[in-house]
Formats: C-alpha cells, structure tokens, sequence
C-alpha cells in the first residue's frame, strides 16, 4: 500500500510504546530566570507582513471558534530574546547536550516544536511517546512527531520531560527553527493524535510543576528598535522584573467574551487624540507577541483613517502619512480596566531610517496600525502586536487568568 508521508508517518509513530517517566522533585528557585530575545528583519517587505498578520489573525479566531473541547466556552526566570520586525526570537536548547534553536515567541499559541529549520536531534533525553502533534496556524503549520524531552530555556530554566513537537511537514516558518508557545494551555487541546481531546502543557506549565519558578506567569519586556537585527527583548519566568518597567503594574481579567478569551483576550476601548474621539468602542480582542501590527476590526480602523487622512501604498502594503500629517498626528488612548495607555504619535508609526528596507520612500512615514479584516462586535476586534507591546510592560498571569501592563522608559521614545 502506497500512503503519503503525513499517513506513513502517523503510521509508523504508532505503533511506538508511549514512555513517560515520573516527576522530578526540585526545590524552588527564588527569584525570576530570564530569556532573552531578538527582532529580526526577515520579510521582503511590508505587504507580506500585513498579509501575514491577517491572516494569521483569521486563522486564530477560526480555529477558537472550531476547536473541541475546552475551547468552548517564585522564582523568575529571565530569558534574553531578539527582536525581528516580523518576529521575536529566543535561542532555546533542547536535548542533552542541549541543540540550540531559533524559536518564535508567541502568546497566540501554546504548543512547543522544532525542525523547521534545523533537524530535531534525539539524545539520551529524548522519548518517544507514540503521538503526533499537528498545530495549524494564520501563516503555516506544522505536523511532527511527539517528544518528551529536556528543554533549556536559560541556565537556571532546565525543564525535564517537556513535550514537543519534531517537524516531519511544516509551512512558513522560513528563517527559524520552530516555536515556543507561551499562551494558555487550553491552545494546546485538540493538537495531539490520535487522542484530540488532550491537551499538552506548555514550558511555562511545566516549569512550574517542576518548581522551577514561584509564579506560574511571564513577564515580557520588549523595546522598539531601529535596526534590522536587535537583542532588545526579555522574558522572565515565574514573575516580573521591576526594572523593566516604570509606571504601576495594572492588572485586568482575561476577557470573558469568546473567541478572545481562549487566548491572552483583554477588553480595551481606544479613543484618539484630547477630544477622546472614539476608534473602538469598549471590545474583545487578544495581545499577541505573534503579531507584528496593531489591527482594529475595520469600522475602526475606517474611524482612525479618516481622522489621520493617511493613504494606502500598495508599493508597500501599509498606510502613509506626509511629514506635515505626521506633525499633526495625536496619540491613541487604550482604556483597559481603570488604566490608560497612551499610545503616542511616535509609537503609531514604523522605524522611518528602516522605510528603504520594506520597499517604501524615506520621504513617507508609514503606520503600524492596519485592518484586522471582519466587522466589529465578533469577540475578536483587536489585535495588540509587537508594535504595541514594545512601549509597554506586559505580564501574562496564567495562575490567576489575568494581564498586566505598566509604562516602560520606552512608552513615551521618539525612536522612530
């Protein structure tokens, strides 16, 4: 019988005895471990990453409203992480020895894998448990085989018999090795085969099972940037670092209107400029490091266009401004909670030194705020991206179902 490789692969792990060793015992650290992380350049230009995030914000809010199961209804441990116009990225190790891999930072998904770029490679860690694992996501997928296996996320960030995936087929994942999710575990269900209704707990999870970190959260620090490449970026594990941040750190419930709130879901309003014009009415909608742009369901969108008067360039797939609109440019104000956020002027538009190295004219400015595509008022009306998250601190409260922010040194930076 002649099968393709997706079947003879499923196949074969199958009829592989799944081997899952006990719990190790560790004493917990006291304080937080840090990941660093970097922004990379890696897109041709602007248009591909617009449609990037469209449709990944698509795919994101289809597969909530599919997805069986739950999608119905310490220490801290810092780790570096580079920033990528496109993507954060973080340098995990897996194994023992450990391989190192490039990894994609997102909060919009949950699930661990590897091989895109570089092969997974089995160690004396490394146990093969019988199952697949199949992720689809708004920009590609992957299907892999799954692995329970010691993952490094910093020196004093070990987990042991941590799942994930080794990439037998993937799609659109040029330029990295694989993702490490960090959003809520209930994106993981439906995820592993043959049995669709588990669901797989994320490094996060584990390394507080492990008591590896006192706090079952994450905080992240990013920053804007003017290079292609930068180190700008940090997580910290099992709680949040004070130095990061300079304002209060405000704290809201997930949201509890769906599909957002199977993901890190918040409700927020947004209004524009000292008249407090309305952009977007009080909604439901994600915070996504996966995502580069900030999105508004279109009304509201229409609504910030026709206040800015900005124009599309279909050379580069984003808004303009001329120098003289950007002069008048107001900021964005996002009420979340009893909190809110300036988003100034600066922030709403991308690095002007970069416009040559997405296809666009240095005598424009381009915006970071674009069309997440349906109406509003479908429980996903926003997308917070990288762009937003780099002028604030942003903490992902698994324990406790919430998401803080706070005012960071670089909310108010006339970077770009």
């Amino acid at each position: 019988m002649v099968c393709s490789l997706r079947i003879c692969a499923f196949l074969a792990i199958l009829a592989i005895a799944m081997t899952v060793p006990g719990e190790a015992v560790v004493i917990r650290k006291t304080s937080p471990v840090t990941l660093p992380f970097a922004r990379r350049l890696n897109f041709t230009g602007a248009a591909n990453l617009l449609q990037h995030d469209q449709a990944r914000a698509k795919a994101l809010k289809t597969a909530a409203l599919t997805r069986p199961g739950k999608f119905q209804k310490a220490p801290i441990v810092d780790v570096l992480a580079t920033n990528t116009l496109s993507d954060y990225v973080a340098m995990v190790g897996v194994g023992s020895p450990p391989t190192e891999y490039a990894l994609l930072i997102d909060t919009g998904s949950s699930n661990t894998w590897v091989g895109a770029g570089k092969a997974y490679v089995q160690t004396s860690t490394s146990i093969h448990t019988g199952n697949l694992v199949e992720v689809v996501y708004g920009s590609g997928f992957v299907m892999g085989e799954e692995f329970l296996d010691t993952v490094t996320l910093a020196p004093g960030l070990v987990i042991t018999n941590q799942s994930l995936g080794a990439a037998i087929e993937d799609s659109g994942f040029d330029g990295v090795d694989g993702i490490i999710g960090i959003g809520p575990v209930d994106r993981t269900c439906g995820t592993l085969l043959p049995d669709a209704t588990a669901c797989i707990p994320t490094v996060t999870d584990n390394a507080f099972a492990q008591g590896l970190i006192n706090a079952h959260q994450i905080g992240i620090s990013f920053e804007p940037t003017t290079s292609v490449e930068s180190t700008n970026g940090e997580l910290s594990f099992g709680g949040i670092d004070e130095s990061k941040f300079t304002g209060p750190l405000n704290f809201v419930p997930i949201t509890s209107t769906p599909p957002a709130s199977t993901f890190v879901g918040i409700d927020q309003s947004v209004t524009y400029g000292v008249a407090n014009t309305p952009i977007l009415p009080l909604s439901a909608g994600i915070t996504d490091t996966g995502t580069t742009l900030l999105l508004f369901a279109t009304e509201a969108f229409d609504a910030y266009l026709r206040i800015t008067g900005a124009v599309f360039d279909a050379e580069v797939g984003l808004f303009r401004l001329t120098p003289d609109q950007f002069a008048n440019l107001e900021s964005l104000f996002f009420h979340i909670g009893d909190t809110t956020l300036e988003f100034t002027p600066n922030a709403q538009i991308f690095p002007r030194v970069l416009n040559t190295a997405i296809g666009g004219s240095p005598d424009f400015v381009y915006l970071i705020t674009n069309d997440l595509g349906p109406a509003s008022g479908e429980g996903f009306d926003f997308v917070d991206g990288m762009v937003f998250l780099e002028r604030f601190y942003y903490v992902f409260d698994a324990a406790n179902s919430q998401v803080g922010f706070a005012t960071t040194p670089f909310t108010n930076a006339t970077t770009n």
